[in-house]
């Protein structure tokens, strides 16, 4: 018998669940490329292979490790996404954003979706962290499209304030008091993420297009899981690594083993960030 979607969602949630014992996460961290090492922070971790869980996908991608670490995190209980899906790899949306749901149906309430991405705002750095304020979603999709399941969200869901106001003016006052290990504070910027599929990155004519248009980064994820957050009703906090600059009209050739370097030197400052973040957010 093929289960539905909310079955399937039901099913990896109570899998999840059971491994836990009197854990109950209230806080989801999604972890892009390089950043995967946030995970160790979590205290009396608790680690599941994706593999292992119910009707879940598995991460393909080099940076991604594949596993869930629940645990203990600045005093509150998370769960953190060690590695997430892309549609690039071949999944459809509704299987990208399945974790989403599955965090939400274990009863967490915040979400921090977390990325490496290409900078196309001439201020940024390579290495800078960007706090993102708003999306333009350019791939083409939707994880909604279909028929919509009224115990996940209702079926038009307001994206007026996709990435939460008081989220971002905690994360800045915070990020005030963040310096690394170079004894140079934390810059952090703050701005348009603009989602596309990959898996190619952008030709220089597209990232020109898509700076003009309002884009300040440019990455392949985020996107579709903020969507389904929202969807949810769950708030989202999102911050992007600038891994490499993305300028069309200075485009120079780029790998992802360069992306997940620097994404690595970045990792100091991101830790402190999210730490922080999660220590300060007030719940509920």
């Amino acid at each position: 018998m093929t289960l539905t979607y909310i079955q399937q969602i039901n099913e990896a949630a109570s899998f999840i669940q059971s491994r836990l014992g009197s854990v109950s996460p209230t806080v989801g961290l999604v972890l892009g490329s390089g950043l995967g090492d946030m995970a160790n922070q979590v205290e009396q971790p608790i680690a599941i292979e994706y593999s292992d869980v119910p009707h879940f996908p598995v991460s393909t991608v080099e940076g991604h490790e594949g596993r869930f670490v629940i645990g203990t995190l600045e005093g509150k209980q998370v769960i953190v996404m060690q590695g997430r899906f892309h549609y690039y790899e071949g999944y459809d949306m509704k299987k990208v954003v399945f974790p989403v749901y599955v965090m939400k149906a274990i009863g967490v309430q915040t979400v921090v979706m977390t990325n490496a991405c290409g900078g196309m705002n001439r201020s940024f750095h390579a290495g800078d962290l960007m706090l993102i304020s708003d999306h333009i979603n350019m791939t083409g999709a939707n994880p909604l499209i279909g028929p919509n399941h009224a115990e996940l969200g209702v079926r038009f869901p307001d994206m007026s304030e996709a990435y939460n106001r008081e989220y971002r003016s905690l994360a800045r006052k915070l990020a005030a008091s963040v310096v690394g290990e170079d004894g140079v504070p934390l810059q952090l910027q703050e701005g348009v993420y603009a989602g596309i599929t990959g898996p190619t990155y952008c030709t220089p004519a597209e990232l020109t297009m898509l700076a003009r248009i309002g884009g300040d980064a440019i990455g392949m994820s985020t996107v579709a899981e903020v969507i389904a957050a929202r969807h949810a009703g769950l708030k989202v906090l999102g911050i992007s690594c600038i891994t490499d600059m993305a300028i069309g009209e200075e485009l120079e050739p780029l790998t992802h083993e360069q992306v997940v370097a620097v994404a690595n030197r970045t990792k100091p400052k991101f830790i402190a960030l999210v730490k922080a973040f999660v220590r300060e957010v007030q719940l509920g």
